[in-house]
């Protein structure tokens, strides 16, 4: 008896092995879509401007979400109300993605919009606030995206991880950075990440798209000069803020030697035939045309973003002088913004600046990030490329280089494949809402970001799909 026991037993649990998995929750898109769009509208309504950034309120927002949802989920503070939080879907042993957004928003002077900036208003298509393009929508693309797996429990062949940080606006550091240093275990099994920088633009009904694989490095910089102060009824011959006039002077006048990367020769070519001549023959092979000064300053006329990747580049923004106009101040310190080629040696490049400002001009490093670029060779840089063409069959698609910085370098420098990339075709003329006046991202986008992204996850972590029509 017993091992007639024994051996039922065993052909009870081959029957179970074999029996077809239970079917998944069913899962309603235009539900979902309803939901995104009603989220969204809340979200842009938590203030998260930074200065301060009180991105606790946001991580908040998502808390009450995951506790309605039954989602377990951890918060963090990295300072008082600096909160980042992350949910994690546990799946199979491949290597695990992590969906990054972050929360922080820049101010926005109510006087230059047309409607509140942090009012989530839905008119015309259109849903206006701080944040509906950077980066607010793409959390919300996430966020539907996680609870559909989660509401489905569809089996994962991955962890999935949503991720929304804080001070992405003003360097990371009490967001992704500092997760990065106090919660490693987090990343411990992470492969992936997609995060913002790349998505799709829509000009005239032309639609391109490009996933970013890389960016220039930020090196801002603090340049101080010192002098003899004294009254200003009395010039000297020269003083700090004359010192530092000529540095400065010099400096605009440099042009750091240009060269096409083979990152941007790949995004310049796949973009060529996206542009009007010349420049469609020029993007092809813009190494050869780089060394043209003429055809350089023609280029940032025509597209100043292009012309960045083309070079090293610095933006004097800030000086600083006497606090009063009659005093001539002992000290006069100036701040620049620089954005240096991935392949730059850092210590190279601070030497040629030394060298152009001259011995009497003090360089600090404010900030200064490590270079890396993610591979295409990937099973999710091929799957964004499917589903994005699926659901647009016309349009370009190319890996990116971008002249401004994301959180990604954080993660590059652990070693994550890290993507920028929101589902989204953003109308040329909405484009300058990025930091501009009434921002604003259309319902369309929301809707079929949506759908995008989620297909995208289902394709790279579902064992199987959620739907079968989906």
């Amino acid at each position: 008896m017993p091992r007639a026991l024994t051996v039922s037993s065993l052909l009870l649990g081959l029957a179970l092995a074999l029996a077809p998995a239970p079917a998944t929750a069913q899962l309603d898109l235009a539900s979902l879509q309803d939901e995104a769009v009603a989220w969204l509208q809340e979200y842009i309504r938590v203030n998260t401007i930074n200065p301060p950034g009180n991105e606790t309120a946001g991580a908040e927002f998502f808390a009450a979400i995951f506790d309605a949802e039954g989602v377990e989920y951890e918060m963090a503070e990295s300072a008082p109300g600096r909160g980042n939080i992350w949910a994690r879907l546990e799946g199979g042993d491949e290597p695990g993605i992590v969906l990054l957004h972050h929360m922080d928003v820049v101010p926005a002077d109510e006087r230059y919009w047309s409607v509140d900036p942090l009012s989530g208003q839905l008119t015309d298509g259109y849903i206006y606030g701080r944040g509906a393009l950077d980066t607010k929508t793409s959390g919300i693309l996430h966020l539907a995206t996680f609870l559909a797996l989660h509401r489905t429990e569809t089996p994962l062949n991955r962890d999935v991880v949503f991720m929304a940080t804080a001070d992405e606006e003003a360097g990371g550091f009490f967001g992704a950075g500092w997760l990065v240093e106090n919660r490693p275990e987090i990343f411990d099994d992470i492969g992936f990440l997609l995060n913002e920088g790349g998505g799709g633009s829509d000009v005239e009904g032309t639609v391109n798209f490009g996933l970013e694989v890389t960016q220039k490095v930020p090196y801002w910089l603090r340049l101080t000069a010192t002098g003899e102060p004294g009254h200003g009824s009395r010039p000297l011959v020269t003083y700090a803020s004359v010192e530092m006039i000529e540095a400065l002077e010099r400096f605009r006048l440099h042009s750091f030697e240009p060269r096409v990367i083979p990152a941007v020769h790949e995004h310049l070519s796949g973009i060529a035939d996206r542009h009007p001549e010349p420049w469609r023959t020029r993007f092809q092979d813009m190494a050869s045309y780089v060394g043209d000064p003429a055809i350089l300053l023609e280029l940032q006329r025509y597209n100043p973003g292009l012309h960045a990747l083309t070079r090293n580049t610095c933006s004097i923004t800030r000086f600083e002088g006497s606090n009063k106009i009659n005093v001539v101040s002992p000290e006069v310190a100036a701040e620049i913004d620089c954005r240096l080629l991935p392949d730059q040696d850092p210590d190279e490049w601070l030497d040629e600046v030394r060298a152009v400002l001259g011995s009497g001009i003090d360089v600090e490093v404010l900030m200064g990030f490590t270079p890396a670029v993610s591979s295409t060779d990937t099973g999710l840089y091929r799957t964004v490329r499917e589903v994005t063409l699926e659901e647009f069959p016309d349009a370009g698609f190319v890996p990116q280089v971008v002249g401004g910085f994301t959180d990604s370098h954080f993660f590059r420098d652990l070693g994550i494949t890290s993507y920028g990339y929101t589902a989204t075709a953003t109308p040329e003329d909405d484009a300058g809402g990025v930091h501009g006046n009434d921002e604003r991202v259309t319902e369309e986008n929301v809707r079929r970001g949506v759908a995008m992204t989620l297909e995208i996850l289902e394709r790279f972590a579902a064992t199987r799909p959620i739907t079968e029509d989906h």
